[in-house]
């Protein structure tokens, strides 16, 4: 299965999600979390750090999102964390 990076239209392609979440990480802009101030890795992490540190009151609040876009970022942080080797991506990261 391929995956693509859908963050600000960027559309790379990788093999396989640790690739995919690896350049999400490193080649694009570190967001300020709205909730908590917090920088980011963009992306996978960006959602995951989200989810995991604050409310889904609080990210719908901080980011304008509606119950469908919570929905459908929960189902992706799933999706990638069914299949990713995260030990193998938190390798990558703290090179």
């Amino acid at each position: 299965m391929a995956w693509e990076c859908g963050i600000d239209g960027c559309g790379a392609v990788f093999e396989d999600v640790e690739s995919a979440v690896i350049h999400q990480a490193t080649d694009h802009e570190r967001p300020e979390c709205k909730v908590c101030g917090t920088i980011v890795p963009d992306g996978y992490l960006a959602l995951r750090h989200t989810f995991n540190e604050h409310s889904r009151a609080e990210y719908v609040r901080a980011y304008g999102a509606d119950s469908e876009d919570v929905r459908k970022r929960e189902e992706l942080v799933e999706e990638i964390e069914d299949v990713a080797d995260m030990e193998l991506i938190a390798n990558e990261l703290t090179r």
